[in-house]
């Protein structure tokens, strides 16, 4: 696929997206059984020797596009899903029912997550937390860790973990050593019969054991940040938040309160969910000085502290005060997707490409050297310094990052919506595609980016602006495009196959489900605003001024036996790219859902002869349908 922007690849700034801040010389990494390939070994830097404010000022880049939002968001935070596998089964996170695994060859091999880990540093990531399902039980876990803490030495700051911390403890001098710096670890009650029942399994004390080493470690100097993360649900444990708020009155250690969130075969309801608030209310009773103190602008908690104790209490409000304004986040599922946000359904794969050039199979440590795709990365920031041409797997890569992070959206649906949305398990939140029930079928799943295909037509850039000269398909650049007022129109018909319908709308009655006209005509609207949710190459945020949708009833003719419903929708907008999709997709909204509101009385209805009927604006000026 070829870039966002040709003139970027060109352009010697395009340094900007390279926020590596060591350059090491290419060098094939050694193979070792069970084991990744190794990043090339560095000097660290004299920890003494610390460059001056305005020396590093000078040198700072810009922070990289494909990793900014629409709203200006810098996602400077990875979250890497490394298994699907986990040794709980906590009742908020895995359906009753289970889950299918995917077969080993759909998910990322440990040199694909260096690989990607390697190019998101190379884009000015600087945090990357490890998570599952559960990582630990991942056999090649602690090699794994050491080859991204390596990463260090590339602008890599921050290594965490997300564990619930079973066999956390055997593993923790380890991955230390490999540059762990921070751990969130998953405990929703203090009792340990309730511990068993919340997560239908045994280890209450191998979590406490894990916890307590991890203090042990920082009273010597390991300065591992130190999270638990419990959920609270009402009637389940929601008892216990005064006895979690009571683990840091002598220990440092940071308790957040998660409010119950809605994820496929978790059977969430409102009832369930004890609020911020609530939670507040709580505490405050016993702590009436209970007070905030101040959060860093990425943080997704919002924290608090009871004075006199030695650690810090938080709350991730994801229901009811969302923190999307400042998200910073992007996650890979261990199937190799990119998801833009916790609580968004579209997801790209980011595995087929890298696998393109091995023939789809999986990448080994051997094809990973064969393919030099560390030393690829490396040399692209290198290429991208000196105005030279980065590689085209690279180029590719981050262009559909590039889009999947533009069309983020200011933030994830409400409550209400969020209930009923369809989203992966907790547990495959970073794992597979899709999930599948036990006992269900697998269907077939789609590549998620469009691919070059050999009956393309041979046509010209002019002739269709989405595809590149070399016939793949990207979403049309529009920066260079004036800003000028655009307006198009669009129709569509919806024709009855017998007389109900006509007769029900005619004499002003309404159906079962309300009126038709105004229900249509909101649908309308809603669907000319969330058209590149829709058309995949369609532009976000492009600022629509305006939508109008009309709806009305044609009478039997010789066109429509039983007569029809006319709808016409225009919008307009002042940018840089037309607003055609969005009127055609406004009517058929419409007419959709002037079909599922009487097909009660008339299955048969046709939706037909959609179509534009005028178009303002742009380079091609004024047209209109003869």
């Amino acid at each position: 696929m070829a870039g966002l922007c040709k003139r970027f690849w060109s352009c010697p700034r395009a340094a900007r997206q390279w926020s590596v801040q060591t350059r090491p010389q290419s060098t094939r990494a050694a193979s070792r059984p069970n084991a990744t390939v190794a990043v090339p070994d560095l000097p660290p830097p004299h920890p003494l020797t610390k460059p001056s404010k305005l020396s590093t000022l000078k040198s700072a880049k810009p922070f990289s596009e494909f990793l900014t939002d629409t709203f200006n968001r810098q996602h400077d935070y990875l979250r890497i899903s490394v298994t699907e596998r986990c040794n709980l089964r906590c009742l908020y996170c895995m359906p009753e029912e289970g889950i299918d695994l995917s077969p080993s060859a759909k998910l990322l091999t440990s040199p694909e997550i260096l690989y990607l880990s390697s190019l998101f540093v190379s884009q000015g990531v600087t945090k990357i937390r490890l998570t599952g399902g559960e990582p630990t039980v991942r056999k090649d876990i602690v090699p794994l860790m050491q080859d991204i803490g390596k990463l260090r030495q590339n602008g890599l700051r921050e290594l965490c973990l997300t564990t619930n911390g079973i066999s956390l403890h055997r593993k923790l001098d380890s991955m230390v050593e490999a540059g762990l710096t921070g751990v969130n670890l998953s405990l929703d009650t203090l009792d340990p019969f309730q511990f068993q029942i919340m997560t239908r399994r045994k280890g209450f004390d191998a979590v406490m054991k894990s916890i307590d080493r991890i203090l042990e470690m920082n009273k010597v100097g390991a300065g591992i940040k130190l999270k638990i993360n419990c959920v609270v649900m009402r009637g389940m444990n929601d008892r216990e938040i005064l006895p979690f708020v009571e683990m840091g009155r002598e220990k440092p250690i940071e308790v957040r309160f998660i409010e119950y969130m809605p994820f496929g075969g978790n059977k969430w309801n409102q009832g369930k969910m004890f609020s911020y608030q609530e939670m507040l209310d709580v505490i405050r009773e016993k702590y009436p000085t209970f007070e905030k103190v101040a959060d860093h602008k990425n943080d997704t908690s919002k924290t608090y502290r009871v004075p006199g104790f030695e650690g810090r209490v938080g709350f991730i409000t994801s229901m009811t005060h969302n923190f999307c304004g400042t998200c910073n986040r992007l996650r890979i599922t261990s199937d190799g997707n990119l998801k833009v946000c916790l609580f968004g359904n579209s997801e790209v794969s980011l595995r087929d490409i890298i696998r393109k050039e091995n023939g789809g199979s999986p990448i080994d440590v051997d094809a990973m050297n064969n393919l030099q795709l560390l030393e690829t990365v490396q040399n692209a920031a290198r290429l991208s310094d000196e105005g030279g041409l980065v590689n085209e797997r690279e180029r590719e890569i981050l262009d559909i990052i590039g889009m999947a992070v533009k069309r983020k959206k200011a933030k994830h649906a409400g409550m209400a919506q969020l209930k009923d949305m369809k989203n992966r398990p907790m547990i495959l939140i970073v794992s597979q595609t899709r999930l599948y029930h036990s006992g269900r079928s697998k269907p077939e799943t789609k590549d998620c980016i469009p691919r070059p295909s050999p009956s393309l037509p041979t046509a010209s850039d002019a002739d269709l602006p989405h595809l590149t000269p070399s016939k793949t398909v990207h979403m049309t650049q529009i920066t260079e495009k004036p800003e000028t007022k655009r307006v198009a129109t669009a129709a569509c018909t919806v024709s009855f196959s017998n007389s109900r319908p006509w007769d029900i709308l005619r004499e002003g009655q309404t159906t079962h489900k309300g009126d038709v006209f105004s229900v249509a005509r909101i649908a309308g609207i809603m669907a000319a605003k969330r058209t590149p949710d829709i058309v995949p190459l369609c532009h976000p945020g492009i600022g629509i001024t305006g939508v109008e949708v009309s709806v009305e009833l044609v009478e039997p003719g010789p066109n429509s036996d039983h007569g029809a419903m006319d709808v016409v929708a225009s919008v307009s907008c002042f940018g840089r790219t037309g607003v055609e999709m969005e009127a055609m997709t406004a009517t058929m909204g419409a007419a959709l859902t002037v079909y599922d509101m009487l097909k009660a009385v008339d299955k048969g209805m046709v939706i037909d002869s959609v179509r534009l009927l005028e178009k303002q604006g742009g380079k091609s000026g004024h047209w209109v349908r003869e």
